[in-house]
Protein backbone atom coordinates (compact mmCIF):
# COMPACT_ATOMS: atom_id res chain seq x y z
CA UNK A 1 0.00 0.00 0.00
CA UNK A 2 1.35 3.40 -0.89
CA UNK A 3 1.66 6.42 1.34
CA UNK A 4 -1.29 8.04 -0.44
CA UNK A 5 -3.61 5.02 -0.53
CA UNK A 6 -6.38 6.78 1.41
CA UNK A 7 -8.35 9.69 -0.09
CA UNK A 8 -7.13 13.10 1.01
CA UNK A 9 -9.36 16.15 1.58
CA UNK A 10 -8.37 17.86 -1.66
CA UNK A 11 -7.69 15.88 -4.82
CA UNK A 12 -8.27 17.55 -8.15
CA UNK A 13 -5.93 17.75 -11.12
CA UNK A 14 -7.66 20.91 -12.35
CA UNK A 15 -5.84 23.99 -11.08
CA UNK A 16 -6.74 27.64 -11.50
CA UNK A 17 -4.06 30.24 -12.10
CA UNK A 18 -5.24 33.83 -12.35
CA UNK A 19 -8.63 32.66 -13.63
CA UNK A 20 -7.25 30.25 -16.25
CA UNK A 21 -7.87 26.53 -15.78
CA UNK A 22 -5.04 24.07 -16.33
CA UNK A 23 -4.77 20.33 -15.93
CA UNK A 24 -1.90 19.52 -13.57
CA UNK A 25 -0.74 16.16 -14.85
CA UNK A 26 0.78 13.32 -12.85
CA UNK A 27 3.84 13.47 -15.13
CA UNK A 28 4.63 16.97 -13.83
CA UNK A 29 3.40 19.05 -16.78
CA UNK A 30 0.58 21.55 -17.09
CA UNK A 31 -1.89 21.48 -19.97
CA UNK A 32 -4.08 24.45 -20.92
CA UNK A 33 -6.82 22.94 -23.04
CA UNK A 34 -8.23 26.26 -24.20
CA UNK A 35 -4.91 27.13 -25.83
CA UNK A 36 -3.78 23.55 -26.54
CA UNK A 37 -0.66 24.51 -24.63
CA UNK A 38 1.66 22.13 -22.79
CA UNK A 39 4.07 23.54 -20.19
CA UNK A 40 7.09 21.63 -18.89
CA UNK A 41 9.87 22.87 -16.65
CA UNK A 42 13.49 22.13 -15.83
CA UNK A 43 14.32 19.22 -18.10
CA UNK A 44 18.03 19.54 -17.22
CA UNK A 45 19.05 17.49 -20.25
CA UNK A 46 22.62 16.17 -20.20
CA UNK A 47 23.00 16.59 -16.45
CA UNK A 48 24.66 13.18 -16.33
CA UNK A 49 27.31 14.14 -18.88
CA UNK A 50 27.84 17.46 -17.10
CA UNK A 51 28.61 15.66 -13.85
CA UNK A 52 30.85 13.17 -15.67
CA UNK A 53 32.98 16.05 -16.96
CA UNK A 54 33.60 16.96 -13.31
CA UNK A 55 34.49 13.41 -12.33
CA UNK A 56 31.14 12.52 -10.78
CA UNK A 57 29.94 9.43 -12.58
CA UNK A 58 26.20 8.97 -13.02
CA UNK A 59 24.51 6.51 -15.39
CA UNK A 60 24.44 8.40 -18.73
CA UNK A 61 20.78 7.73 -19.44
CA UNK A 62 19.05 10.78 -18.02
CA UNK A 63 18.49 12.55 -21.35
CA UNK A 64 16.95 9.59 -23.12
CA UNK A 65 14.77 8.86 -20.06
CA UNK A 66 13.58 12.46 -19.81
CA UNK A 67 12.87 12.73 -23.54
CA UNK A 68 11.05 9.40 -23.45
CA UNK A 69 8.72 10.63 -20.70
CA UNK A 70 8.23 13.94 -22.49
CA UNK A 71 7.44 12.12 -25.71
CA UNK A 72 4.72 10.12 -23.98
CA UNK A 73 3.16 13.31 -22.63
CA UNK A 74 3.32 15.10 -25.99
CA UNK A 75 1.71 12.11 -27.70
CA UNK A 76 -1.09 11.97 -25.13
CA UNK A 77 -2.00 15.67 -25.21
CA UNK A 78 -1.00 16.49 -28.80
CA UNK A 79 -0.49 20.18 -27.97
CA UNK A 80 -0.39 22.96 -30.53
CA UNK A 81 2.31 24.71 -28.51
CA UNK A 82 4.93 23.56 -26.00
CA UNK A 83 6.63 25.96 -23.59
CA UNK A 84 9.76 24.66 -21.86
CA UNK A 85 10.24 26.89 -18.81
CA UNK A 86 14.01 27.19 -18.73
CA UNK A 87 16.91 25.03 -17.58
CA UNK A 88 15.98 22.66 -20.37
CA UNK A 89 19.72 21.92 -20.58
CA UNK A 90 21.90 21.52 -17.53
CA UNK A 91 24.68 23.86 -18.65
CA UNK A 92 25.58 26.29 -21.44
CA UNK A 93 27.20 23.58 -23.57
CA UNK A 94 24.85 20.69 -22.85
CA UNK A 95 22.98 21.02 -26.15
CA UNK A 96 26.24 20.32 -27.93
CA UNK A 97 26.59 17.01 -26.08
CA UNK A 98 23.24 15.67 -27.27
CA UNK A 99 23.67 12.41 -29.13
CA UNK A 100 22.41 12.27 -32.69
CA UNK A 101 19.60 9.96 -31.59
CA UNK A 102 18.44 12.26 -28.79
CA UNK A 103 18.60 15.26 -31.11
CA UNK A 104 16.39 13.36 -33.57
CA UNK A 105 13.90 12.62 -30.78
CA UNK A 106 13.79 16.30 -29.87
CA UNK A 107 13.23 17.34 -33.49
CA UNK A 108 10.41 14.77 -33.80
CA UNK A 109 8.71 16.16 -30.69
CA UNK A 110 8.75 19.64 -32.21
CA UNK A 111 7.36 18.58 -35.60
CA UNK A 112 4.01 20.16 -36.44
CA UNK A 113 3.80 22.39 -33.36
CA UNK A 114 5.19 25.63 -31.96
CA UNK A 115 7.98 25.11 -29.46
CA UNK A 116 9.21 27.86 -27.15
CA UNK A 117 12.37 27.58 -25.11
CA UNK A 118 12.35 29.97 -22.13
CA UNK A 119 15.92 30.92 -21.23
CA UNK A 120 16.98 29.69 -17.79
CA UNK A 121 19.89 30.39 -15.49
CA UNK A 122 21.57 27.13 -16.59
CA UNK A 123 20.94 27.68 -20.32
CA UNK A 124 20.72 31.43 -20.99
CA UNK A 125 21.87 31.28 -24.63
CA UNK A 126 20.26 28.49 -26.63
CA UNK A 127 21.29 28.06 -30.29
CA UNK A 128 18.87 28.31 -33.20
CA UNK A 129 19.67 24.81 -34.44
CA UNK A 130 17.68 23.27 -31.57
CA UNK A 131 14.47 24.20 -33.38
CA UNK A 132 11.66 26.30 -31.99
CA UNK A 133 12.27 29.81 -30.70
CA UNK A 134 13.86 31.27 -27.59
CA UNK A 135 12.28 33.87 -25.28
CA UNK A 136 12.93 35.35 -21.85
CA UNK A 137 9.24 35.05 -21.00
CA UNK A 138 5.88 34.65 -22.71
CA UNK A 139 2.54 36.29 -21.85
CA UNK A 140 -0.72 34.71 -22.98
CA UNK A 141 -4.29 35.34 -21.88
CA UNK A 142 -3.38 37.00 -18.60
CA UNK A 143 -0.78 34.34 -17.71
CA UNK A 144 2.96 34.91 -17.89
CA UNK A 145 5.46 32.08 -18.31
CA UNK A 146 9.03 32.58 -17.09
CA UNK A 147 11.85 30.60 -15.55
CA UNK A 148 12.56 32.29 -12.23
CA UNK A 149 9.47 33.11 -10.15
CA UNK A 150 8.95 36.67 -8.97
CA UNK A 151 5.65 36.22 -7.14
CA UNK A 152 3.71 38.20 -9.73
CA UNK A 153 0.00 37.55 -10.22
CA UNK A 154 -0.67 35.19 -13.11
CA UNK A 155 2.85 33.76 -13.13
CA UNK A 156 3.82 30.19 -13.99
CA UNK A 157 7.50 29.53 -13.34
CA UNK A 158 10.02 26.81 -12.58
CA UNK A 159 13.56 27.09 -11.18
CA UNK A 160 12.82 26.13 -7.55
CA UNK A 161 12.04 22.42 -8.18
CA UNK A 162 9.37 22.17 -5.45
CA UNK A 163 8.93 18.94 -3.54
CA UNK A 164 6.79 18.07 -0.54
CA UNK A 165 7.39 15.77 2.42
CA UNK A 166 4.25 14.32 3.94
CA UNK A 167 3.98 12.20 7.08
CA UNK A 168 1.05 9.90 7.81
CA UNK A 169 0.70 7.01 10.23
CA UNK A 170 4.30 7.24 11.30
CA UNK A 171 5.63 7.09 7.73
CA UNK A 172 6.87 9.85 5.49
CA UNK A 173 7.46 10.24 1.77
CA UNK A 174 8.95 13.04 -0.29
CA UNK A 175 7.75 13.71 -3.82
CA UNK A 176 7.91 16.41 -6.45
CA UNK A 177 4.94 18.75 -6.52
CA UNK A 178 3.30 21.77 -8.10
CA UNK A 179 3.13 24.69 -5.66
CA UNK A 180 0.36 27.24 -6.15
CA UNK A 181 -2.09 29.55 -4.46
CA UNK A 182 -4.55 30.25 -7.30
CA UNK A 183 -2.69 33.38 -8.31
CA UNK A 184 0.68 31.87 -9.27
CA UNK A 185 2.27 28.46 -9.71
CA UNK A 186 5.76 26.97 -9.44
CA UNK A 187 6.15 23.78 -11.43
CA UNK A 188 8.09 20.65 -10.47
CA UNK A 189 11.29 19.79 -12.29
CA UNK A 190 10.67 17.26 -15.06
CA UNK A 191 14.25 16.06 -15.61
CA UNK A 192 15.23 12.57 -14.51
CA UNK A 193 18.19 13.79 -12.44
CA UNK A 194 16.72 17.10 -11.26
CA UNK A 195 16.71 17.53 -7.50
CA UNK A 196 14.19 19.42 -5.42
CA UNK A 197 13.63 22.09 -2.79
CA UNK A 198 11.26 21.46 0.10
CA UNK A 199 8.08 23.50 -0.20
CA UNK A 200 8.55 24.64 3.40
CA UNK A 201 11.83 26.34 2.48
CA UNK A 202 12.06 30.09 3.05
CA UNK A 203 12.29 30.66 -0.71
CA UNK A 204 8.63 29.67 -1.06
CA UNK A 205 7.59 31.74 1.96
CA UNK A 206 9.16 34.80 0.34
CA UNK A 207 7.41 34.03 -2.93
CA UNK A 208 3.88 33.34 -1.67
CA UNK A 209 3.84 35.47 1.46
CA UNK A 210 0.78 34.81 3.63
CA UNK A 211 -1.24 33.11 0.86
CA UNK A 212 -2.55 29.58 1.37
CA UNK A 213 -0.27 27.40 -0.75
CA UNK A 214 -1.36 24.03 -2.05
CA UNK A 215 1.16 21.32 -2.92
CA UNK A 216 -0.16 19.17 -5.75
CA UNK A 217 1.97 16.15 -4.99
CA UNK A 218 2.91 13.61 -7.68
CA UNK A 219 1.78 10.32 -6.18
CA UNK A 220 2.13 6.81 -7.54
CA UNK A 221 -1.15 6.85 -9.43
CA UNK A 222 -2.66 10.31 -9.01
CA UNK A 223 -2.04 13.82 -7.77
CA UNK A 224 -2.73 14.62 -4.12
CA UNK A 225 -3.47 18.24 -3.24
CA UNK A 226 -2.28 19.04 0.26
CA UNK A 227 -1.97 22.36 2.06
CA UNK A 228 1.72 23.23 2.26
CA UNK A 229 1.24 23.91 5.97
CA UNK A 230 0.55 20.19 6.44
CA UNK A 231 3.84 19.22 4.85
CA UNK A 232 7.00 18.79 6.86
Amino acid sequence: MTMFADPLPINDSAVSIAGATFAADLSGVLYWERERLLVVSDLHLEKGSSYAMRGVLLPPYDTVATLGRLGAVVTRFNPRTVIALGDSFHDRDAHGRLSGGNRDILMALQAGRDWIWIAGNHDPALPADLGGCVADEVALGGVIFRHEPTGAHGEIAGHLHPKARVSRRGRSVERRCFAGDGSRMVMPAFGAYAGGLNIRDAAFARLFGSAVVIAHVLGDHRLHAIAASRCC
